[in-house]
């Protein structure tokens, strides 16, 4: 299982790598809330523990920022003992929490339950809406056209004329960028994953009023993967506040 430690304190997250590691944990480390951000984009934790008094991002911010498209578990680890603290981070969307200075007995129990209660895995192989399949693993995109081969079907040949030549599917080439945006609006199918968290975690803190990014990269991605562009179904807008994938291709007014 992967973990993601987040925490501005080298000691902790030198104790809590090696700790944790020692005990078949596959250890990721951040030492602010944009670098945790970034690493939770690219390697997919399992489980996320984090500080709230972190530089650039705190973490109050990191979590708003995750469940704006991840359900991963989140267990906060933190110096802060006031009632106020332990209620701003859950209702944010953290799972546990645990005071410092704690013993490495019951975070591993809070580790324990918390994978437990992990109802359905983050990962979500395959994600397949209209003519379009996306396999988040391997980052591959299909586009099947009318007529497409499938496994198990041979193409006519020039040997047949009068018989209509089928078309193979095609690999959709996206840019990095296109990539994390996404993925991130698969990871919530159906949910409104803000502007702010996109911008926050793609392009950093630095380019929250940066919208015009947004509005460009997901028109590339409409002309890639919609039917008709200019009224995308399933890679929608959701005005003043960010964009929502809808796999059932249930377009709105003004997406």
């Amino acid at each position: 299982m992967k973990i993601l430690l987040a925490d501005d304190d080298p000691q902790i997250l030198r104790a809590l790598r090696i700790t944790l590691g020692a005990r078949g944990y596959d250890i990721i480390s951040a030492p602010d809330g944009v670098t945790a951000l970034n690493l939770a984009i690219s390697e997919h934790p399992d489980l996320v523990i984090l500080d709230l008094g972190m530089p650039q991002l705190n973490g109050v911010e990191v979590i708003q920022a995750l469940r704006g498209w991840s359900e991963v578990p989140i267990l906060v680890v933190s110096g802060r003992v006031g009632e106020v603290d332990k209620v701003e981070a859950l209702d944010a969307g953290a799972d546990d929490y645990v005071t410092k200075p704690f013993s490495i007995d019951e975070i591993l129990a809070r580790i324990r339950a918390l994978t437990r209660r992990k109802a359905t895995p983050d990962e979500v192989p395959v994600v397949v809406f209209g003519d379009v399949s996306v396999d988040l693993a391997a980052k591959t995109v299909i586009r099947r056209r009318p007529g497409a081969v499938t496994s198990g079907t041979t193409n006519t040949s020039a040997a047949n004329p009068g018989t209509a030549t089928s078309t193979p599917p095609e690999y959709v080439k996206l840019t990095p960028t296109e990539w994390q945006i996404l993925e991130m609006l698969l990871r919530s199918p159906g949910k409104l994953v803000t502007r702010d968290s996109l911008l926050a975690q793609i392009w950093g803190p630095r380019h929250l009023n940066d919208s015009g990014y947004l509005r460009l990269y997901l028109a590339q991605l409409r002309k890639k993967l919609e039917p008709e562009p200019a009224k995308p179904r399933y890679l929608l807008t959701e005005s003043g506040m960010g964009y929502r994938f809808m796999p059932s291709g249930a377009g709105a007014p003004g997406s």
